[in-house]
Parts: structure tokens; C-alpha cells; sequence
């Protein structure tokens, strides 16, 4: 799945694009917000928005009518880049919720009910279950451990902050072209003091084979129902070598991730990246100037830039969540456990 045009006929007859999801849409494209947790929550900004400014036609009833300018704004901000599993959940959520709002409700008790759903979904499924998760992953964070870690991760960036005011330990930070994403870690991570070692995904081994490394974190994209964990690109590999040297992994993830569809491999749903971020380096390398123009000019040349990989959940020790310490076959049992709560 390719990111697309953002351009949009803002008055449609499906409803109308919101000016606050319009702004995110381009923040979406333009790669300004990353990680499945802060594409989230600025999604469930806009629609606070939306909703705070929607007024029900008077030839329509509110349920029907926003569910169909929902709809059209998702559909916008899918033009500008796949929804992440966590949005889409989101979004799932709050549809069920305007679904069931009886139809004699007056707009202003409706709206108001909506958006009490809107914050606390953001409230219990996000800032909460990250502090529970932070919680449980500090108990296994030990003194003078090395962490290791991969790019950059919200949560698993909170659970290092929150448990170096506790004990103290260092973290290996690998990270991978072409965004590079653990630079933000490191920088973030140094703000604080914590001490950390930088290197490329090609020094992984080497990293590991020093036998300093205790323990890996990795965040997660999505938990998918086949035990399988859905992450940034480069993700298994340093699962995999991991747990070849016997280190165990540890998969931090929120419930409102997991989801029901089955994939076992990255190639049949994924999303594609630019491909000309994997020969511009931005650094004025004259080679990837070359392949790019190569590239433009279609001469037998195809690049493939995928976002995700898909880890198999023999290479995960366990999965942090909100409800404790999972393996990676309970995703079922959770998504079943919501469905019949209603949640």
C-alpha cells in the first residue's frame, strides 16, 4: 500500500474534510508525525475537533449523518497514509459508540457524550496503559543491565525514563536506514542522562556478541491474531539474532494494537515507503544521486521500501501489556475478552 495524494474535494457529498484533519492529513504524508501511538492520538485530536464543530443537518439525524462525515475524513487521511492498526481501532471504537447513541438525543448531549468517549478512549487505552506497561517492564529492568533497543518507540522510550529514576543501567541503541529514528532515541535518552552506545543494524551481531546486552525492548506496530508481531523494518532481524544468542526479547505493546487479521509474512500487506529515501542519504553521496536518477528514468531498477516486518513469536520471549506479561498467542484471547465486554 503506497502513501497517496492528499489533495481532496473538501465538500463532498459523502460530508465534509475537516480544516484539522486536512493539517494532519499533510503532517501524515510528509512523515512530521511517526509511531503508531502518536499518529493515534493526534487522530483522536482532529476528531475531537470534528465532532466539537459538527451541526446535524435538519433534514438528517446526528448518528447517521457524522458516521458518514467520519467516514469521509478517514477516507482522506487514508489518501495521505495507511491508518495504523491502533487507528483504525480507535476509529472502530468511536463509530460503535455514535452508532448507539439513540436518535431522539439532542446534538448538544450527543456531541458531548461523544467526545467524553473520544478522551476516554485517549485516557485509558494510551497515557494509562502506558503507565501500567511502564510499571510491569521496570520490574524487569535490573541494576547495571545493558537494554538494548531499535529506533525509536514511545513507550519503550517511557519505560527507560520511568525505571532510570529507580535504578541505574545503559542502553544500546541500534537503529536502521533510511529514517534513522534512533537518533531521536538517543537524543532524547542523553536529555536525561541515561548512558547509551549508538550503532548501525549491520553492528547488531558484534553489539551482541560482546555479551554485556541483558535484555531486548522493542515497541510494536501491531500484535497481530497468529501471535505475530507487526513492527518498523529491521525489527525480526534484531528479534532473531537476539534470540540466537540466547537474550531474551521483550515485545511493549497496548491492547487498543492488537488485531484480528492473520499475516505471516511482510510482503502480502504492507506499506511502502519512498523508495528514493533508500538512495538519498543526504549527505551528498554522488552514488545515491546516480541510482536515483537511474530510478526516474525507469532503467531496469525497482526499489522496495517497505515500512514493516512481521516477527514470528518464537524469537519473543513475552509481550508487556496493560494486563501484565502475555505470550504472543494470547492476542486472541484478549481481542475476544474486549469484543464481549464491548470495548
Amino acid at each position: 500500500v503506497h502513501p497517496g495524494d492528499c489533495t481532496v474535494q473538501v465538500h463532498s457529498g459523502r460530508g465534509t474534510v475537516h480544516p484539522e484533519v486536512l493539517r494532519l492529513g499533510l503532517r501524515y504524508a510528509s512523515a512530521t508525525i511517526l509511531g503508531s501511538n502518536s499518529r493515534c492520538v493526534a487522530l483522536l485530536g482532529a476528531l475531537t475537533h470534528l465532532v466539537r464543530d459538527y451541526t446535524t443537518p435538519a433534514d438528517k439525524e446526528l448518528p447517521r449523518d457524522l458516521e458518514d462525515n467520519l467516514n469521509a475524513n478517514v477516507a482522506y487521511l487514508e489518501r495521505c497514509r495507511p491508518l495504523a492498526v491502533s487507528m483504525r481501532n480507535a476509529v472502530k471504537h468511536i463509530k460503535r459508540y455514535i452508532n448507539a447513541t439513540p436518535e431522539k438525543t439532542p446534538d448538544h448531549k450527543a456531541k458531548s457524550d461523544i467526545l467524553k468517549c473520544i478522551e476516554d478512549y485517549l485516557k485509558e487505552r494510551v497515557v494509562l496503559a502506558g503507565q501500567a506497561i511502564s510499571l510491569f517492564a521496570a520490574n524487569k529492568i535490573g541494576k547495571d543491565d545493558v537494554i538494548l533497543v531499535y529506533g525509536f518507540s514511545s513507550i519503550v522510550f517511557k519505560i527507560l525514563i520511568d525505571s532510570f529514576k529507580q535504578t541505574r543501567f545503559s542502553v544500546v541503541i541500534i537503529d536502521g536506514r533510511p529514517r534513522l529514528e534512533g537518533r531521536t532515541m538517543l537524543t532524547r535518552l542523553t536529555q536525561h542522562g541515561v548512558p547509551c552506545t549508538y550503532a548501525l543494524l549491520n553492528a547488531l551481531p558484534y553489539v551482541l556478541e560482546r555479551g554485556c546486552v541483558r535484555k531486548v525492548l522493542l515497541g510494536a506496530h501491531a500484535l497481530l491474531a497468529n501471535g505475530r508481531v507487526m513492527g518498523r523494518v529491521g525489527t525480526a532481524l534484531v528479534a532473531m539474532v537476539a534470540h540466537a544468542r540466547g537474550v531474551p526479547v521483550l515485545v511493549c505493546c497496548e491492547t487498543h494494537k492488537f488485531c484480528e487479521r492473520v499475516q505471516t509474512d511482510s510482503i502480502v500487506v504492507n506499506e511502502l515507503g519512498d523508495p528514493l529515501e533508500l538512495v538519498v542519504t543526504g549527505h551528498g553521496d554522488p552514488t545515491g544521486g546516480r541510482l536515483a536518477t537511474t530510478l526516474n528514468e525507469g532503467k531496469n531498477l525497482t526499489l522496495l521500501n517497505l515500512s514493516y516486518d512481521i516477527t514470528p513469536p518464537e524469537f519473543v520471549t513475552m509481550v508487556i501489556t496493560e494486563l501484565g506479561m502475555l505470550p504472543c498467542t494470547s492476542v486472541p484471547v484478549v481481542l475476544r475478552v474486549k469484543s464481549i465486554e464491548g470495548t
